[in-house]
């Protein structure tokens, strides 16, 4: 599958002061996959190790960390040479073993001519345990996230609708109609499938959105075993439950995280932790509150108050249990909570687009869903699932921060008017930083 991550790897591979590369990200999003295909396009032959595995390699780091013997080792255990320029060392699942994650720091110092590379399922976490020591300042990182709907597009073979929405983006400018119906059925397909690698196969594979939530059950599994096993039981348990009150928690009219929905008596210093565990596995996003709009915005955020998305639209819609039928169907659908999803899937593209997540809310009088930071502005953002899409919160913020415009992302079609931009919401990956 073709990957915007790409561009980034073939930049950092020809970097004259290039670091090790250290790719984390949710379970199941990718990675393995994008960078062994990275590996045979640029190299001569890609030397791959699964640290979860490679048990001997493992033992071999408990006394060694210099870069020459480490590939010496390795050179014997593969049977493959490793030759600078012309090799790609991958590290799979390094936050398996700490002492391959020091090991990175030595090989950014006296062997920086080799092009090195790492990947961690759950990096996020590890690397916030106190056993692991973290190469920081030795090493260069990128996140990989589930695909977002261009990426989509790509795999259903419609780049050209891509390039389409991009252009009508740039311009403001309304998409012809049988365009715009065609982006919105897929932009329902997607609702369902998301963004996972091995759900979309499935679909190119069947078509079928049964065998879909069955692959994406399975990741599912693979998330709770992963809770299991990165943290203590009591801390897992907690985990499960704040991750499983999502659904509920977006359902909630002020869908501000709530600790009493994930347990009565619920509070911070029960479920803290949890929930940074969460974001730091990348299964959610976390999208914080401002109390005010000023530039740096994120000076202004109220570190109490915040909201929690999954990181796919798809999990959303297995773990929400909302009947396909609704979702699929082009009939303007009363239904609050699509309001709620349609909402997670923009904070979706958003972070996929490298934007941080803040909403902004005035003495609960009026609310923005999304406030954005450019180079010298702030931008409000508001959400609708539907057409109708009349709210005073875009002008009132507008208004009180002097935002030069505001964005509307709902399914009408592109144009601009009262400095309110409309983008549909097949177009959210289009709003750059």
């Amino acid at each position: 599958m073709k990957r915007k991550i790409s561009i980034a790897l073939s930049e950092w591979k020809d970097k004259p002061n290039r670091m090790p590369l250290v790719v984390g990200g949710a379970r199941q999003v990718g990675k393995t996959y994008i960078l062994e295909e990275f590996g045979h396009e640029y190299f001569d032959n890609v030397v791959y190790l699964n640290i979860e595995i490679e048990t001997a390699l493992a033992r071999f780091l408990d006394k060694e960390l210099s870069p020459s013997k480490i590939m010496q080792f390795v050179e014997a255990l593969k049977g493959e040479h490793i030759t600078a320029g012309k090799t790609l060392l991958f590290f799979d699942e390094i936050q398996a073993c700490e002492r391959a994650l020091t090991a990175l720091k030595y090989f950014c110092e006296q062997a920086p001519q080799y092009h090195v590379v790492a990947a961690g399922s759950l990096l996020g976490v590890a690397v916030n345990r106190q056993k692991y020591s973290y190469p920081v300042g030795k090493v260069e990182e990128l996140t990989l996230y589930p695909l977002d709907f261009e990426e989509f597009l790509w795999a259903m073979g419609q780049e050209n609708l891509s390039r389409q929405i991009r252009e009508h983006y740039a311009a403001s400018e309304a998409m012809p109609d049988a365009w715009h119906d065609l982006a919105l059925e897929q932009y329902r397909n997607y609702f369902i499938v998301g963004g996972m690698p091995a759900a979309i196969m499935e679909y190119l594979r069947t078509n079928s959105f049964i065998h879909v939530q069955q692959v994406q059950n399975n990741i599912l599994n693979q998330y709770v075993a992963d809770m299991a096993k990165y943290a203590d039981a009591a801390t897992s348990v907690k985990i499960r439950a704040c991750y499983n009150s999502i659904p509920a928690q977006l359902a909630k009219e002020n869908t501000k995280f709530q600790y009493k929905v994930v347990r009565r008596g619920g509070t911070a210093a029960i479920f803290g932790e949890a929930i940074e565990w969460l974001v730091f596995a990348g299964t959610v996003l976390k999208c914080q509150r401002l109390e005010h709009g000023f530039i740096p915005v994120n000076a202004y955020m109220d570190l109490a108050d915040f909201k929690l998305y999954m990181s796919d639209i798809g999990m959303l819609t297995l773990s929400s249990g909302m009947p396909l039928q609704t979702i699929l169907s082009p009939i303007e659908q009363d239904n609050t909570y699509l309001g709620a999803m349609t909402e997670n899937y923009v904070a979706q593209a958003l972070t996929s687009g490298g934007h941080k997540l803040y909403y902004w809310q005035s003495d609960g009088k009026a609310e923005v869903d999304f406030v954005l930071q450019t180079s010298d502005h702030v931008i409000p953002v508001e959400v609708k699932k539907g057409r109708r899409n009349r709210s005073k919160s875009l002008g009132v913020f507008a208004e009180k921060y002097q935002s030069p415009y505001a964005l509307r992302i709902s399914k009408k079609n592109f144009g601009f008017e009262n400095n309110i931009k409309a983008v549909p919401l097949y177009a959210a990956f289009c709003i750059a930083p």
